[in-house]
């Protein structure tokens, strides 16, 4: 995943940056972001249209405890896996800017907190000393291999659900590196999106391919966060990108994206924190080991809704 993240880092340090003066009478009300989520699936960019959906699929594995593992043609195989891209976007009014900090490399996590800009031409804390407030979120270090860069944890969650809402698979990963990886689809149409030259402007440059101290486990310090008309994006072959459906019967289900579950992050607007897809899973009639997977098809995507079959 180098091509993501691209040059590895050691250290990542609070970055800093000139911010531009309030214009004279204006109030500086915090600018806070809006994270909207296409339905898993979808590569990061597009519009949620099932169509445009096929960055998934079904993975049978001959290792339960591999965090990606080698997808099998035929069995016997172990477990069973669907995998999925998932992508959230900013379309708020201002950055979603988050700075971790710990005192030592002997505290394995990282306190996190969250940076508003004051106004549409006001400042942007430049660091975790700065910003504005505590959250209960916490980074910590990722070292699988297709990782190896600090995570936000608890940012997002998926779930296999029934149509009436019972949870049956809940991923392993709940973690992330957060930045800039590509425009919104409808970045043209926002009311404010970050000018070259302005303080947004250059948080935005900051936060372009954002590693997350990739490479550094002795990092004290992190950045993560997404621009206003950016989106963040996680592959369908990435480690624990992928829910367990081994053990689930044939029919149909919610498969549902939800960011800032917990909301321990602010936010303009958390009605739209959940997406989902309407799918079902039928399994071939056959006994003994597991040779074969089930089929598995999207049938109606629910863009902003946690409900959809």
């Amino acid at each position: 995943m180098l091509r993501k993240y691209g040059a590895l880092v050691g250290v990542v340090v609070a970055a800093v940056f000139a911010v531009a003066a309030p214009r004279a009478g204006a109030v500086a009300s915090p600018m806070l972001p809006d994270l909207r989520q296409a339905p898993v699936g979808c590569p990061g960019g597009r519009d949620g249209d099932l169509a445009h959906c096929s960055d998934w699929d079904v993975c049978m594995v001959a290792e339960i405890s591999a965090p990606r593992g080698e997808c099998l043609e035929t069995g016997p195989a172990k477990a069973v896996r669907i995998r999925f891209t998932s992508s959230v976007d900013n379309v708020g009014d201002g950055p979603l800017l988050l700075f971790g900090r710990r005192d030592s490399t002997d505290e394995p996590t990282m306190r996190v907190r969250q940076a508003f800009q004051s106004g549409v031409d006001g400042p942007i804390p430049d660091g975790f000393a700065t910003a504005q407030r505590g959250t209960t979120a916490f980074a910590y270090y990722e070292p699988t291999r297709s990782h190896e860069h600090w995570h936000l944890m608890g940012f997002e969650r998926f779930q296999l659900r029934t149509p009436a809402g019972e949870p049956l698979s809940t991923d392993r990963k709940n973690g992330f590196c957060l930045g800039d990886r590509y425009p919104t689809h409808d970045v043209g149409r926002l009311t404010y999106t970050p000018q070259v030259g302005t303080a947004a402007g250059r948080v935005a440059e900051m936060l372009e391919d954002n590693t997350c101290a990739h490479g550094g486990p002795d990092a004290l310090d992190v950045v993560e966060g997404i621009s206003v008309g950016s989106g963040d994006a996680y592959r369908y072959d990435v480690d624990f990108q992928w829910l367990d459906i081994t053990y689930v019967p044939s029919g149909v289900y919610d498969l549902v994206h939800t960011a800032n579950p917990d909301r321990s992050l602010l936010e303009k607007d958390y009605s739209n924190n959940s997406s989902s897809v309407s799918l079902s899973v039928e399994w071939p009639d056959e006994d003994g080991p597991m040779m074969t997977p089930p089929k598995v098809e999207f049938l109606r995507s629910c863009p902003g809704e946690g409900r959809c079959s």
